[in-house]
């Protein structure tokens, strides 16, 4: 019996047309790369030919076995400078590589680059674990009865410290997401709180010039209110836990123009800085100094920044660059200094001299490549780095590195992050910007709400950013491509306070309701 064959596999035919034979796949260009520290530029590697198509985790393998001596491997994130004279005015001034050098970079709108091009690819270590972007509202906690004013998560972030027009301050345990105690005793607005780095105290400043401490763990108050300014509190700050681990002193500043340093544990005054002629906005207690005790910085309407020795108040420097009220400051060393001993891991430290220990080392590990430094923001629409307290073979100076420019209104709110490498601010022309934070270098503008932004907040893996806004909105921000991630509506009303911990984000405004934020 004969086998019988298939009939031939009919062709596809498209609208009568016979399908046109397959495109020969395109020869891909080698390219030469030099790999180069974002720290301070230094080649991390000799430069090697690569073809142009090898994708973003192959190149960070690859400068993982060129560069890293450790056996685990360290993420990267890469990007390439674009030329000045292909920068456009408020588009990025860099070109992040997300995909491929052939897609990200020869296909850049510029057309800045060829394959004949050396690429010097800037590498940036990202932190080793990834924080989740929040996606929705978990929870909206009523219970302030006027507009919420300030709010800030505990270093461990389990719990979450609210203060509001109500004269009281409130405690929520993040387990839970529901009340847990109400701070009462206050006589005017709750206009900040701020968390001891070791969770064991909470520190309120009230429009009655009160400055009020608290247990977090019963709700209530440690002894009476700590009185002395003749005006309302405008910022607080707790000493350092390297510095001091035992008992950590609090600065308060006050629109009386004084700043005052208290005993935590006798509640006594310590000192009074007096050398502002105007109301202090903003004071912040730094960790580093001369031989590390600490220093004060201290921001006016007087248009200057001070800086204070921590241990008696002796007047270090006073820097007069700016040419309004300066409204906001902040170091790259915030975010270890609010921790102190608590990493991602979650490690809880047995006793005092172990959280010195760590917090010290968490201090001096961000420190290794760089000096402590200050960012101050001002009404004037400019911002200027400063480093005070260089390292030693170097002469102190009180010129700062660089001026930011580029903001078109006040700026409202400046924050390093985490890993100090960036830094944000917010102003009242409805824009973010982006800057190096070694350098002050402008690198993007963020662009999306159609409000004055009051506040921002980093993750703490430093890649992503969250900002609040009059226009009742929460937006989270991707550094990788320096575009929206997340668009957060369900305020009713202008959002006045963010705080982001963990995978969380807190908020809280003008409609009296505190929402939390989740993946």
């Amino acid at each position: 019996m004969s086998v019988l064959l298939p009939p031939p596999k009919r062709q596809k035919v498209y609208h009568g047309i016979p399908q046109p034979a397959p495109e020969p796949p395109k020869a891909t260009a080698n390219v030469v790369v030099q790999f180069v520290s974002e720290d301070d530029g230094s080649p991390l590697a000799p430069a090697v030919n690569l073809p142009a198509n090898v994708s973003r985790e192959g190149l960070e393998a690859l400068v993982n076995k060129l560069s890293v001596k450790d056996e685990d491997p360290v993420p990267f994130s890469f990007s390439i400078e674009l030329p000045a004279d292909a920068v456009t005015a408020g588009a990025p001034s860099r070109v992040v590589i997300a995909k491929s050098i052939e897609e990200d970079v020869l296909s850049h709108a510029s057309k800045a680059f060829t394959p004949e091009d050396v690429f010097v690819i800037r590498c940036s270590p990202q932190a080793v674990f990834k924080v989740r972007p929040a996606t929705r509202c978990s929870s909206t906690l009523s219970g302030h009865a006027s507009p919420i004013l300030c709010a800030s998560f505990s270093p461990t972030g389990n719990l979450l410290a609210t203060g509001s027009g109500d004269c009281t301050a409130r405690l929520w345990d993040l387990f839970t997401e529901t009340p847990s105690h109400t701070l009462s005793g206050h006589k005017g607005w709750v206009l900040c709180v701020e968390w001891e780095a070791m969770e064991r105290k909470l520190a309120t400043g009230g429009h009655d010039g009160h400055v009020r401490l608290w247990d977090p763990k019963t709700g209530k108050p440690i002894g009476d209110a700590l009185k002395g300014h003749t005006k309302w509190v405008t910022s607080l700050a707790w000493e350092p836990i390297h510095i001091n681990a035992s008992s950590p002193r609090l600065a308060s500043s006050s629109k009386d123009g004084t700043v005052r340093v208290w005993n935590a544990s006798t509640r006594r005054l310590e000192y009074a800085l007096g050398g502002h002629s105007a109301s202090v906005n903003v004071v912040r207690w730094g960790g580093g100094g001369m031989g590390g005790k600490g220093v004060l910085y201290t921001a006016s309407s007087d248009r200057t920044v001070r800086v204070w020795d921590a241990n008696g108040g002796k007047p270090l420097y006073t820097l007069k660059d700016h040419a309004h009220w300066v409204t906001t400051l902040t170091l790259n060393t915030d975010f270890v200094l609010r921790t102190g001993p608590y990493n991602h891991k979650g490690k809880k430290p047995a006793s005092e001299e172990e959280a010195q220990k760590l917090a010290l080392e968490r201090y001096n590990t961000l420190l290794a490549s760089t000096p402590e430094l200050l960012i101050s923001g001002s009404d004037d629409h400019t911002l200027f780095l400063w480093s005070l307290f260089p390292s030693s073979d170097s002469a102190p100076s009180t010129r700062p590195i660089t001026r930011l420019t580029g903001h078109q209104r006040q700026i409202s709110h400046v924050a390093f992050s985490p890993d100090g490498r960036w830094a944000a601010s917010a102003g009242w022309d409805n824009a973010i910007r982006i800057w190096e934070g070694r350098t002050g270098k402008y690198i993007a503008t963020l662009r999306g709400h159609v409000g004055p932004v009051y506040r921002l907040a980093w993750s703490a893996d430093s890649r992503m950013l969250v900002s609040a806004s009059k226009d009742t909105t929460l937006k989270i921000w991707d550094l990788k491509t320096y575009k929206l991630k997340n668009d957060l509506p369900g305020h009713t009303d202008e959002v006045y306070c963010v705080d982001f911990v963990a995978d969380k984000v807190v908020s809280g405004g003008r409609d009296k309701t505190v929402k939390i934020w989740k993946n």
